[in-house]
C-alpha cells in the first residue's frame, strides 16, 4: 500500500467489542504496544452519545454518518411501522451507505475487509470482502463470505485457508470446548492479519477499512474465566491460560495491527475504533415485559381465541406461562423467536394498552401505543404522550434488584429528546439500560409489584457498555493526548475530508478541532455540509 500523490492514505481499523478500560489499562501495562504507540504519537478519546443506545446499527451510523433517527436500525427484530408485527431486519434494510460510497466512479482505490454492517458496493475501484471473519448471530444460518471482485475469494482460500467460524455462545459448554474456542480465536486473528497484509501488499489503496471482531467474540465466550468470573479458579487459570484469555486475544490483535502498520507508508493517517465495551449482564427480556404488564401499561388479551390464530398458537395458550418459558428454553432459537413474535401480537389487548415492550435481550425497548402511529393507538400525541413517558421513567427508576437492594436500572434514553425528532415512526420511545450484575437478575421490586423473569436459554453472562474508544495518529492528526468525547456521526465526514472528498450531511468542525492537525480540506467540506 503506497501513498497517494494528493492525499495521505487513510486506514481505519475496527476493534469490535474492544473495551476502552481494557485497552487503556493493558496499553499502559505494556501488553498492547501498538495501541500504546498510536495513542502516544497521536490522540485518543471516547465515543459516546445516543447513537450508542444499542449495539445493532452503531457501526452503520459511524460508517454512513447517518443517524438512527434516519436509518431506524436498532435491533435484529423490530416492530413493523403501522402494525403490531415483529420482523427480522439487518443493516441492509436501513439503506444507509458507508462513507466510501462517495468514492464510486472515482480514481481512489479502496480495500474494505469485513466492515461491520456494510454490504459490498458496485462501482468502487479496488476490492471488498464481507463475512470472512465476523461474528455471526447466535443460532442463525451462517452468512457465506462474498467479495468484489469474486475472484478474491478463491485467492484468499488458496493462500490463507477457509474461513473459521466460532460460536460466540454455546449453552452449557465445557471447559475443554471453551479452551478449544480460545485457541481457534487466536488462530483466526493470525489468519486475519495474514489476509490483510497480503491484500494491502498487492496494490496502492487510498482507503483501507478492516475490523477484528475477536475481542467481542472472546469476551462473550470466555467472560466467566477472567479473574472475578464465575468459572475462574487459580488452578484452571494456570493450566489452561483462560484466566488471561481475553487479554491474550487483545495482545494477538495488537500484534497483527503492528505487523500491518509496518507495511504502511509513514504518511498514512490511522484510526483505531471500538464502539462498545463489556460488562456483567444477563438477559432482561422477562423483566421489561413483566414491568409493562404488571404495572398495567400493557394489558393482556382476555383469553378469547381469535379465529385467525393457528393451531400451534392455540396449544401454546393452554400452557401456563412459567411452564411455557421452561419448554421454550430447549427449543431452537428460531422457534423461540417465532413463538415470541406470535405471543407479542396475539396476547395483548391493544385497544386498552398504553405502552408495551418490544422483545430484546439485554437493552430493553418500550414503545407508546400512540394514536396515529400504532394501528390501535390510544395515547394522544403531545402532553398525554409526554406525561406517560414521565410516568414510565419514574416507575423504572423505582425498580430495585431484590438480591443487591440497589437500583436495577442504570439509565433511560428518551429517543424523542435524544435525537430531537419527536415520536419516531420506527425507533422505540424509551431505551432502558439495566445495572450490571454478575448474576441473573430474576427478581426486581417495585413499590406496587414484584417482577420475576424465568432464565432463558440464551443466558450468556456478558453484555456491552455503551461507550467506545478511538485512537488516531498520522500526518493529519494532532498529537494532543485526550481529545474528549466524540459522536459516531463525526467520523464519516472527517474521513472524507481527509481524503479531500465533500460530504453533504454534517459539519465536521468539532471533531476537526479536536483531532485533526491543520485540516487543509475543512473549508470545502464544511461549506457543502447540510
Amino acid at each position: 500500500m503506497a501513498k497517494d500523490k494528493n492525499t495521505p492514505p487513510l486506514v481505519v481499523f475496527g476493534l469490535d467489542g474492544g473495551d476502552a478500560g481494557f485497552i487503556r489499562q493493558w496499553a499502559q501495562e505494556g501488553y498492547l504496544p501498538t495501541l500504546a504507540s498510536i495513542m502516544q504519537r497521536g490522540c485518543s478519546g471516547h465515543i459516546g452519545g445516543p447513537e450508542l443506545m444499542s449495539t445493532q446499527g452503531a457501526w452503520l451510523s459511524l460508517f454512513s454518518g447517518v443517524s438512527r433517527s434516519e436509518h431506524g436500525y436498532y435491533f435484529n427484530r423490530q416492530l413493523m411501522p403501522g402494525t403490531y408485527d415483529l420482523r427480522n431486519v439487518t443493516a441492509r434494510d436501513a439503506h444507509a451507505l458507508p462513507f466510501w460510497s462517495h468514492l464510486r466512479g472515482g480514481s481512489k482505490k479502496v480495500a474494505i475487509i469485513d466492515a461491520p454492517e456494510a454490504e459490498l458496493l458496485p462501482g468502487l475501484s479496488g476490492l471488498q470482502l464481507a463475512n470472512w471473519a465476523v461474528q455471526q448471530q447466535y443460532n442463525t444460518a451462517i452468512v457465506p463470505p462474498s467479495a468484489e471482485p469474486a475472484s478474491l475469494l478463491s485467492d484468499i482460500r488458496r493462500h490463507v485457508g477457509p474461513p473459521i467460524h466460532i460460536e460466540v455462545f454455546n449453552p452449557d459448554s465445557s471447559f475443554h470446548e471453551d479452551a478449544a474456542a480460545y485457541r481457534l480465536i487466536l488462530k483466526r486473528i493470525e489468519e486475519k492479519g495474514a489476509l490483510c497484509r497480503r491484500v494491502l501488499a498487492q496494490d496502492r489503496y487510498d482507503l483501507a477499512v478492516t475490523t477484528f471482531v475477536e475481542a467481542h467474540t472472546a469476551a462473550h465466550r470466555l467472560w466467566d474465566y477472567r479473574p472475578g468470573g464465575s468459572r475462574h479458579t487459580e488452578e484452571m487459570s494456570e493450566k489452561s491460560g483462560l484466566g488471561t484469555a481475553i487479554r491474550d486475544v487483545y495482545q494477538a490483535i495488537d500484534r497483527e495491527l503492528g505487523l500491518l502498520l509496518r507495511q504502511l507508508p509513514e504518511e498514512t493517517n490511522i484510526f483505531i475504533i471500538s464502539l462498545f465495551g463489556m460488562k456483567d449482564l444477563y438477559p432482561t427480556t422477562g423483566l421489561i415485559e413483566a414491568f409493562c404488564r404488571q404495572l398495567e401499561y400493557q394489558v393482556p388479551s382476555q383469553g378469547a381465541l381469535r379465529s385467525h390464530l393457528n393451531p400451534l398458537t392455540l396449544v401454546r395458550r393452554t400452557i401456563r406461562p412459567d411452564l411455557r418459558a421452561r419448554i421454550s428454553r430447549i427449543l431452537p432459537r428460531r422457534w423461540q423467536m417465532r413463538f415470541e413474535t406470535d405471543r407479542f401480537r396475539d396476547e395483548t389487548n391493544w385497544a386498552k394498552t398504553k405502552a408495551f415492550s418490544i422483545p430484546a435481550l439485554n437493552t430493553s425497548f418500550v414503545r407508546v401505543n400512540l394514536r396515529g402511529r400504532e394501528p390501535q393507538g390510544i395515547v394522544e400525541p403531545g402532553s398525554e404522550y409526554e406525561c406517560l413517558l414521565n410516568q414510565i421513567e419514574a416507575d423504572l427508576k423505582q425498580l430495585v434488584d431484590v438480591r443487591s437492594g440497589t437500583p436495577a436500572v442504570e439509565r433511560v434514553i428518551r429517543t424523542a429528546e435524544a435525537f430531537r425528532c419527536g415520536p419516531h415512526s420506527v425507533l422505540p420511545d424509551l431505551s432502558v439500560e439495566w445495572k450490571s450484575t454478575p448474576y441473573f437478575m430474576d427478581r426486581v421490586k417495585h413499590p406496587k409489584v414484584e417482577l420475576v423473569q424465568v432464565r432463558p436459554q440464551y443466558n450468556r453472562s456478558s453484555y456491552h457498555t455503551f461507550g467506545g474508544f478511538v485512537a488516531a495518529a498520522g500526518p493529519s492528526i494532532r498529537a494532543g493526548g485526550d481529545c474528549g468525547e466524540v459522536s459516531p456521526l463525526d467520523f464519516a465526514p472527517v474521513f472524507l475530508s481527509l481524503m479531500d472528498e465533500p460530504f453533504l450531511r454534517r459539519s465536521t468542525e468539532r471533531l476537526m478541532n479536536q483531532m485533526i492537525h491543520q485540516p487543509a480540506h475543512t473549508t470545502r467540506t464544511s461549506a457543502m455540509a447540510g
